[in-house]
């Protein structure tokens, strides 16, 4: 299934919001996958700060410094809005 990203909202630590053109909401968590990611694009996104600062150019989001994330791997790992309590 082809996905895309249409809309993403921070929430906390390495959480984001993420809105799928399939009408799914999930959040991702990230944490993990930066952290145990040894290739150097992501080294940028372990500084939290840097991770806040995201956009959505083409169909998923992006950092400045060009790492991204395929919109099939991030809507495999999102949990279900419903699973959280989204008071943020």
């Amino acid at each position: 299934m082809l996905l895309n990203v249409i809309n993403a909202r921070y929430l906390k630590d390495y959480c984001i919001l993420l809105e799928f053109d399939n009408g799914e909401e999930k959040i991702v968590d990230l944490k993990y996958t930066i952290m145990n990611d040894k290739r150097e694009i992501f080294h940028p996104l372990k500084d939290i700060n840097y991770f806040k600062i995201f956009s959505i150019p083409f169909n998923t989001i992006e950092w400045a410094n060009g790492a991204d994330f395929a919109p099939e791997y991030l809507y495999e790992i999102g949990k279900q809005t419903k699973l959280y309590d989204l008071k943020f």
